[in-house]
């Protein structure tokens, strides 16, 4: 009974103990699980952290107990997505909803390829691509997987749900991608076959010498410092790509559209043929906030078809409304991979537009621009018209002749 005691007054100690253990042994996550300290009683009281360790202690939860080999990983980013819920966190930062799954779908990662997140948060961008490989009968340890976060709570984040996904060989920097990039090799950047990413938007940066940028990243132009990043993470994306290499980038819709510097970008990137698609998502499709976002699809080596052009695809109506989140269905990741795929227009859903229509809008790329998206009228039959005034016109007469007939017989003169 005394031993029992004992243990219980250093429970946090123990745990210290351990979690220093598991990073010994698992390299990838130094600093992750010793960052905390558990034997701060002020924060965490032993007595209920015996309490947590017994709530955990009563199932068993050995691999060889388990339905499902990464069960772990699931539960874990069941927990990321309830946390991002009940905290309101801006879109991505600690968990990207189903939308990943589209991205995935629309870049199709293959076995041997180098795949990148620079603004990785929880790591889901990776996770999905290493899975969407496995599916589809490719190697998925045949893989590079790279990323990088400035949030050091959000890279421990990403590492956890990396090991806990049973994935080894993964390479995480932490750091700020636009103001000290680390995926960097011989003095250059590092260069992928997908880029995937979910940036924060709209968010101020020091954009102070980016005209002198060491990796050439702002060749189209710098963005505004004061709330307008946006570009500087997109064209951080482009530069991250290698000569057949193509990325997913979820934007906010101003990048579409702003004016001065921006359009002068957005210039650049359509005179360089970089943009394959523009696909318009719905609202509310993430955490903490409710503005629509886009899909921006560049690649440096478009197929010939698909060269001079770039499909707009609005999915903005296409969702399972959510009381505070919307999502996105299995079939409307569908229509829009397949719309993608086939690159032609479809009424009221999606266009291809070439150069000269590109140029006469000034290069403002707002999807609604492209697709017309004004609910269709109700067409109407011309001789049905016709004959419907033929016999209200009929009826009016047969009634102004009863109330002809009616004064008469009350003796009006009429």
């Amino acid at each position: 009974m005394g031993k029992l005691s004992e243990i219980r007054s250093r429970v946090g100690e123990e745990i210290d103990k351990i979690c220093k253990t598991i990073e010994e042994k698992n390299h990838k996550l130094e600093g992750v699980l010793t960052n905390t300290r558990y034997s701060d009683p002020r924060k965490y009281p032993d007595n209920e952290l015996a309490e947590l360790v017994s709530h955990f202690n009563s199932p068993r939860l050995r691999n060889a107990d388990l339905e499902k080999e990464d069960i772990f990983g699931d539960a874990y980013e069941y927990l990321l997505e309830q946390f991002a819920d009940a905290t309101k966190k801006k879109g991505g930062e600690f968990f990207t909803p189903r939308v990943v799954n589209l991205l995935v779908n629309l870049v199709r990662p293959k076995a041997g390829m180098k795949i990148c997140d620079p603004t990785c948060g929880s790591g889901g961008m990776l996770i999905i691509s290493r899975r969407y490989v496995e599916k589809h009968r490719g190697n998925p340890r045949d893989l590079v997987l790279d990323g990088q976060e400035s949030n050091y709570g959000n890279l421990a984040m990403c590492k956890m749900n990396m090991v806990l996904h049973g994935i080894v060989d993964f390479n995480i920097q932490y750091g700020d991608t636009l103001a000290k990039p680390q995926l960097v090799e011989g003095g250059k950047l590092k260069t992928y076959d997908r880029v995937l990413a979910n940036f924060p938007f709209s968010m101020d940066w020091d954009n102070k010498g980016a005209d002198k940028d060491p990796y050439g990243r702002y060749k189209f132009g710098v963005s505004p410092a004061k709330d307008k990043a946006d570009f500087a993470y997109i064209q951080h994306m482009y530069a991250q790509l290698n000569e057949k290499g193509q990325a997913a980038i979820i934007c906010s819709q101003g990048v579409l559209f702003r004016g001065n510097i921006e359009q002068k970008i957005r210039k650049g990137f359509v005179e360089q043929d970089a943009i394959e698609a523009i696909i318009a998502l719905p609202e509310k499709l993430f955490f903490g906030t409710g503005i629509p976002a886009c899909i921006l699809i560049l690649n440096k080596s478009k197929p010939k078809a698909r060269k001079g052009k770039i499909i707009f695809i609005y999915g903005a109506k296409d969702y399972r409304e959510g009381k505070n989140r919307n999502t996105l269905r299995d079939d409307d990741i569908t229509k829009i991979a397949k719309a993608f795929e086939s690159y032609k227009d479809i009424d009221r859903y999606c266009h291809v537009a070439g150069l000269e229509e590109l140029k006469e809008n000034e290069y403002n790329l707002n999807v609604p621009r492209y697709v017309d998206i004004s609910e269709p009228e109700e067409e109407i039959d011309i001789q049905d018209t016709i004959n419907e005034l033929k016999k209200l016109d009929k009826e009016r007469l047969k009634l102004e002749s009863e109330v002809w007939q009616d004064l008469k017989e009350l003796k009006f003169k009429v």
